[in-house]
């Protein structure tokens, strides 16, 4: 199954996420098919909190991709600010 989930990276207590199209089957922090977007949790000042190809979510969702909880949430989110 291909899910589209937050893979982490960054430092210690400095979390940064990419959001990636995945087999379920790989590790979180693993192989991936593609990355569709970002979240930066501790963002501040000019700096870009989150970004989303939305266009490129649509279509994985479209071919049978399942979204997680918290990345329908930032893809919301997403919407809600281009709007």
């Amino acid at each position: 199954m291909v899910v589209i989930r937050l893979s982490r990276s960054g430092s210690k207590k400095r979390p940064f996420y990419n959001i990636v199209v995945a087999d379920s089957r790989e590790r979180r922090d693993g192989r991936f098919i593609e990355r569709v977007g970002f979240y930066n949790p501790v963002a501040s000042g000019a700096a870009e909190k989150l970004r989303v190809a939305l266009d490129r979510v649509t279509y994985w969702t479209g071919v049978g991709a399942q979204v997680s909880p918290t990345v329908e949430r930032l893809v919301g989110e997403s919407k809600k600010a281009t709007a």
